[in-house]
């Protein structure tokens, strides 16, 4: 929709929306297995409004004292996700079209000269850049490609093929962490469902090769945005939440994302505030679910969409935005009023976020009678060289780009970020770490040969099925079992675990194929599982890199002199047989091979 400036002065005014408290709460009722609870949410979805003048526009766009924002780029139809090159050069992913742009500035007229289209893929979003190598991320792919001396890229090299299946969160993003590692959001199928892929609703880890992978934290419903906070190395990120909780419900969450942890979705909301739709798995509570999830560090304006996420490391702004971080909010369509469709700024002290406060408004408009329009849908922030912002409204196709007039009171350049990721230590497998007190060894068996190869269905590009295991009658007093599978030959973790299960019923003495990966088992009752070196729970199948020689698995049981380790299930590795340890009776194992030909989906 076209409309003069006079016309839209005369019937619109800027929406000033405030930030809810962390814990605003709509939902009201009993929340638990019997929910009874009453619920209510708004559509509201605000009409695309486009002004042709580049300055009549920008009078529109309110930002603090000091700040000019200008139009560095029109009619782009689509543009996501933005980042700059070593060299300054700005690019920009567009989702509906597929591909990604590369846009130069004139620094005489301070706008792009034109759009050049470098990389094209299917639902390409994500881009990040390390020195010359550049990565993209579309649905199920990430690719690499050189970047050449004019800023375009070479041939796209795909290094990750089996990314999970998207669903209702398609927008994968990516980013390389100050330890090194690719890291790549893969958002929920769903607003609120039991996904059955790990990877989905993660944060994953990956080495810039591709050939390894693990789950970073899990129970992110969509954090499309993240970044490293600049000082201390901590990584954040801005999540969704869940709709249909109310206009004020679920705030969106800022989070401090750490390895191994998990952040609720889908049964734990904001600060705990429980699903009233959803049950955890068969032996968990929705209260247990809420213990063992961190909670967010600051929320915002429920429906707000949060988008790219990017820290302030230049030198071109005033010295207290240094180390704060800009978020994109593309707006709500489930508020009333609506939320978002502005860029917001978090303030950080001594490294910790503080407050959110709004920096770039006016995209949003109020039309009188309970009708509201929009400018832009902001989706991509990032800093210039420079030391500008530019911001990305993937709507009416525009970039804009945002820089300071009052002086700059900043000198000192950018400090590498430190890495606070550390990783195990190499370790002996679990049978040559844990002492037994009988001599006798269990005889174990399984679904393939001794020291054979461990059949197609078993591993992650096969069913992924747990195989079936037998072993020997135990000794007397054994009370319950635990069965860890390592493999010594993988190169990080070293051993790489596939399988820990723990409080065996000491009756069982054989496991079906298949078993369901949940944190309780319900046949056998009792039997939890721990979390794998994959980052999920229970067991995942060998999946060694391409090209390695044949890795060797280590099926290994133990039999207990008590009834439970005493441990909640999701249990780590260290923790299992840090509390074995004096208790164990009798152990054995079983070793299969797997060696993958070619790479496979």
């Amino acid at each position: 929709m076209n409309i003069r400036l006079s016309t839209l002065l005369s019937c619109v005014s800027a929406v000033t929306l405030s930030s809810p408290s962390i814990s605003s709460a709509q939902v009201k009722g009993a929340v638990g297995l019997a929910s009874d609870v009453v619920v209510q949410g708004s559509i509201l979805e605000p009409e695309k409004l486009r002004v042709e003048n580049d300055a009549k526009l920008t009078a529109l766009i309110k930002a603090p004292e000091g700040f000019k924002v200008e139009v560095f780029a029109r009619d782009l139809i689509n543009p996501r996700m933005l980042a700059v090159s070593d060299k300054g050069i700005v690019y920009a992913t567009r989702r509906s079209i597929g591909d990604v742009v590369m846009l130069k500035g004139n620094n005489a007229v301070g706008r792009a000269d034109s759009a050049v289209t470098v990389a094209s893929r299917p639902g390409l979003h994500g881009i990040a850049f390390d020195g010359n190598t550049v990565f993209l991320v579309t649905i199920h792919d990430v690719y690499t490609a050189d970047v050449m001396e004019d800023g375009t890229f070479g041939p796209l090299t795909r290094i990750i093929n089996d990314l999970p299946d998207a669903g209702q969160h398609a927008n994968r993003t990516l980013g390389i962490g100050p330890d090194g590692m690719l890291y790549v959001t893969v958002g929920s199928t769903c607003n609120e469902c039991q996904d059955d892929n790990p990877e989905n609703a993660t944060i994953l880890r990956a080495s810039k090769d591709g050939r390894t992978r693990s789950i970073f934290a899990s129970g992110l419903r969509n954090t499309i945005g993240f970044d490293w906070e600049p000082t201390t190395g901590a990584l954040y990120g801005m999540d969704h939440g869940i709709d249909w909780l109310g206009d004020e419900v679920q705030v969106e969450e800022l989070n401090l994302i750490g390895k191994g942890k998990k952040y609720g979705w889908p049964y734990v909301y904001g600060m705990s505030g429980l699903n009233p739709r959803m049950d955890p798995p068969e032996g968990i509570t929705l209260e247990d679910w809420a213990k063992q999830s961190t909670e967010p560090v600051l929320g915002y304006t429920a429906h707000s969409a949060p988008m790219q996420m990017a820290f302030y490391d230049g030198n071109a702004f005033p010295a207290d935005y240094r180390g704060d971080a800009f978020v994109a909010m593309r707006g709500s369509w489930n508020r009333r009023p609506p939320s978002g469709y502005e860029i917001v700024r978090v303030n950080f002290e001594n490294g910790k976020p503080v407050a959110f406060e709004k920096f770039l408004e006016g995209f949003l408009l109020d039309q009188g009678s309970g009708k509201y329009g929009y400018l832009g849908r902001l989706t991509g922030v990032a800093v210039g060289t420079d030391g500008s912002l530019y911001v990305a409204d993937d709507s009416n196709g525009t970039v804009y780009k945002v820089s300071y007039e009052g002086g700059s009171t900043q000198t000192a350049g950018a400090a590498p970020v430190p890495n606070i990721v550390t990783d195990m230590p190499a370790s002996k497998i679990a049978i040559d770490l844990v002492n037994s007190k009988n001599a006798d060894a269990i005889a174990v068996g399984a679904a393939f040969e001794k020291d054979g190869p461990i059949p197609l269905q078993y591993a992650a590009d096969g069913d992924d099925a747990s195989p079936a295991l037998e072993w020997s009658e135990p000794p007397t007093g054994t009370r319950s079992f635990v069965i860890v599978c390592d493999d010594p030959d993988a190169a990080d973790p070293k051993p790489f675990t596939h399988w820990i299960t723990y409080d065996v019923p000491a009756t069982t003495i054989k496991l079906r194929e298949g078993i369901p990966s949940v944190p309780v088992l319900q046949e056998p009752e009792g039997m939890k599982q721990g979390a794998n070196s994959r980052g999920s729970i229970g067991y995942t199948g060998p999946k060694p890199p391409v090209g390695d020689p044949a890795h060797h698995y280590h099926f290994q049981v133990f039999a207990l002199d008590v009834d439970t380790l005493g441990l909640e299930p999701g249990a780590q590795r260290d923790a299992v047989l840090s509390a074995m340890e004096g208790h164990v009776l009798s152990k054995g194992e079983i070793v299969g091979t797997f060696e993958r030909k070619m790479a496979s989906k």
